[in-house]
């Protein structure tokens, strides 16, 4: 068993759950924390992320539990409007999950990973470079993630924390696995992607575990891509 214990965050489905998985199989301790209380491997906890009094509840329990290695910031949620139609609620609901509750949990888990220094990964979206039709709040909001990353990695350095973010591209899971099937978005993805499909949960999970793994604490406030080439691709 690995030294300290990984918090993941949203890690009772999708990405957040194959994340708990690798590193569970890679020998790490995982905390998983999610608003049901389930996890896919590792100790669970439940825990509503925009709840500031229960991150912070939710982290001292880990700590009581022993040493914190590092954080992996994963739960978030996705809303499309048309941005003419957006209400302030339909904003504030995504901004508060994929933005503020990140700058959240940092801020709650600092003084645990300063003790001994320790590693954060945010998991943000290639959107967050991208003009998208209908996702301004979702795009905001990843934006707003690459933002606090560096900006967390320049002002915790002296800290030995490291803080790094990945942006998926279209990973498919149980939520969207359905509309990705269909044979028009196959042709779509086949055309737009340059690997000519969309990813997968654990391709996403592998790079969180080898960033860990590898304790590159050189390497700091960097966000990875990891979307086929989609970003880039013209």
């Amino acid at each position: 068993m690995r030294e300290g214990q990984i918090v993941v965050t949203g890690a009772s489905r999708g990405i957040g759950a194959s994340i708990a998985d690798e590193l569970v199989r890679r020998g790490y301790a995982v905390v998983g924390l999610s608003r049901s209380g389930e996890s896919a491997s590792g100790v669970a906890i439940a825990c509503d992320m925009t709840d500031e009094s229960a991150v912070s509840a939710a982290f001292a329990e880990v700590a009581r539990r022993g040493p914190i290695a590092g954080l992996v910031n994963n739960a978030g949620i996705h809303l499309s409007s048309a941005s003419a139609e957006l209400t302030t609620n339909e904003y504030e609901r995504v901004m508060s999950l994929n933005a503020t509750a990140v700058m959240v949990a940092c801020r709650e888990i600092h003084p645990y990973l300063k003790a001994n220094g320790g590693s954060i990964i945010n998991i943000g979206s290639f959107f967050d470079k991208l003009g998208v039709a209908k996702n301004l709040a979702y795009c905001a909001s990843k934006a707003a993630v690459g933002a606090m990353t560096r900006c967390l990695a320049v002002e915790w350095a002296c800290d030995k924390i490291s803080v790094l973010g990945i942006a998926p591209g279209y990973i498919e899971t149980d939520l969207n696995r359905s509309f990705l099937a269909k044979p028009s978005v196959q042709e779509w993805v086949a055309k737009r992607i340059p690997t000519g499909r969309a990813g997968a949960p654990r391709e996403v999970a592998r790079l969180v575990a080898a960033l860990l793994d590898e304790n590159l604490t050189f390497l700091t406030g960097e966000t990875i891509y990891i979307d086929g080439g989609q970003g880039m691709n013209h």
